[in-house]
């Protein structure tokens, strides 16, 4: 008599043959490329960081370099050995991106100064709301006489243009802070307005990346954005009601331990972003809203999680941007139609996001240099926009060509927002508060609100 049901299908798993381990050449090839990618975007991070720039721009460049645009091109069969094109070999290498990034948002999640927001709430949020629809309305309205230019397909136009317009909209606060710290700006009311105003950006972008994706899967339709709408606000509700106690609980229960403070946010960052990915929203989200809800806990010292910035920071973030720049292909703007698209995209992105800024803080009453600085702080997109067009490119949105152009624009404003700031905040007078403000700051062991590296 043969068995049936769970004890059934318990013995068809033990009588199947283990699964064989990772073959020896593929490892080989796997620590190979890791080592390689991590040295190389050290150094040449480095070396940005000495020249004045952001370290992603060396990050990114170390892909480049070893990517189609260079190495892959000069040399195809040594390219073809060391980063070889069969999903396995490469499905390995994206697993440690992916770690890479969830971590990196969720520690951008526990940075965030909500105190800050309700201080500065209703000036940052017209700034933020004006940076956010401006560009994004224009990256929108872009996104369809550009798909046309790009010879994407009719049925793939619409999806194109609402992730443009996602692309378009969202800042980096990783960049906006480290670059207030290095000019000795982080403690001036602009400095403070800009970040607080970066901080709901990057929230609305994380939550409207979310539906663009779920819609992605599901196709655009009304009932695929209602499911995607209703999935994001179970998660939001879940979180305040659920998650906020379950974490306090946790790092309660991890007091006096650095090391199982730093386990116990890692855990949660992760499964939480499985559970937004279980739901069809992105992960990136459900890592960035548990960040918050850690940051935010009250049973939270950032000081414990030194050591896992520092992996994070140093080893895993330098991994994902120089296997980010694999993806890009500058060969691609050697054809007039692709190079006039990234002109016109970066124009958009630049324009856009000035002019949202802009707008928002002339409503608020502040001056035309305050409104200036406003823009050129939140203009740098660094990070965030190569995490957004990551998923764009895994969601199958975004090719080659349209991938390039995205991270050119991550580059390109995170580069020139250090000497825009710079040049309108000479025309901004200090107040007394500020200096306060100042004397204070310098005083702390750290600038809060600001993960510990030159840029990520």
């Amino acid at each position: 008599m043969h068995s049936t049901g769970p004890t059934a299908a318990a013995d068809l798993v033990w009588a199947a043959a283990p699964v064989p381990p990772i073959a020896a050449h593929a490892l080989l090839v796997f620590l190979l490329q890791v080592g390689v990618l991590l040295l190389l975007a050290i150094m040449l991070g480095r070396l940005a960081a000495r020249c004045g720039l952001p370290a992603i721009v060396g990050e990114l460049s170390a892909g480049v370099l070893l990517g189609p645009s260079l190495f892959g091109w000069v040399a195809p069969d040594a390219a073809a050995w060391l980063l070889p094109s069969d999903p396995g070999q490469v499905h390995l290498l994206d697993a440690v991106g992916q770690l890479a990034v969830l971590l990196l948002v969720g520690l951008t999640g526990i940075e965030m100064d909500l105190r800050m927001i309700r201080r500065r709430g209703a000036t940052a949020l017209r700034v933020s709301l004006a940076g956010l629809l401006v560009p994004l309305a224009l990256g929108v309205g872009l996104g369809f006489p550009l798909a046309r230019m790009l010879g994407i397909g009719a049925a793939d136009r619409q999806m194109f243009a609402l992730f443009l317009g996602v692309a378009m909209c969202v800042s980096a606060i990783p960049v906006i802070a480290k670059t207030l710290m290095d000019m000795d700006l982080i403690h001036r009311d602009v400095g403070q307005l800009t970040l607080a105003a970066g901080m709901i950006d990057d929230t609305f972008g994380w939550l409207m990346l979310s539906v663009v994706s779920a819609m992605t899967v599901g196709g655009l339709t009304a009932g695929v954005f209602a499911e995607a709408i209703g999935s994001l606000l179970l998660v939001l509700l879940l979180a305040l009601l659920i998650g906020r106690p379950v974490v306090r609980r946790a790092l309660r229960l991890c007091s006096g331990s650095d090391e199982r403070t730093v386990s116990a946010a890692a855990a949660m960052i992760l499964l939480a972003s499985a559970g937004t990915q279980a739901l069809g929203l992105e992960a990136v989200f459900g890592a960035y809203l548990c960040g918050m809800l850690i940051g935010s806990s009250g049973e939270f010292d950032r000081a414990r999680t030194v050591s896992l910035r520092m992996v994070v920071l140093a080893v895993l973030a330098p991994v994902f941007f120089a296997t980010a720049g694999l993806r890009i292909d500058l060969r691609a703007l050697r054809h007039p139609p692709v190079l006039a698209a990234a002109l016109l995209v970066l124009a958009v992105a630049i324009l856009g996001k000035f002019a949202g800024a802009y707008i928002g803080a002339r409503l608020s009453r502040l001056s035309r240099w305050e409104a200036l600085a406003l823009g050129a702080g939140m203009n740098a997109r660094g990070v965030i926009e190569v995490i957004v067009a990551m998923v764009g490119l895994r969601l199958g949105i975004l090719d080659t060509r349209t991938y390039t152009i995205v991270v050119l624009v991550a580059v390109v404003t995170s580069v020139m927002a250090p000497p825009l700031l710079k040049a309108a905040m000479k025309r901004i007078d200090s107040t007394q508060e500020e200096e306060h403000r100042l004397t204070a700051w310098r005083g702390a062991p750290q600038a809060r609100g600001s993960p510990e590296r030159a840029e990520p």
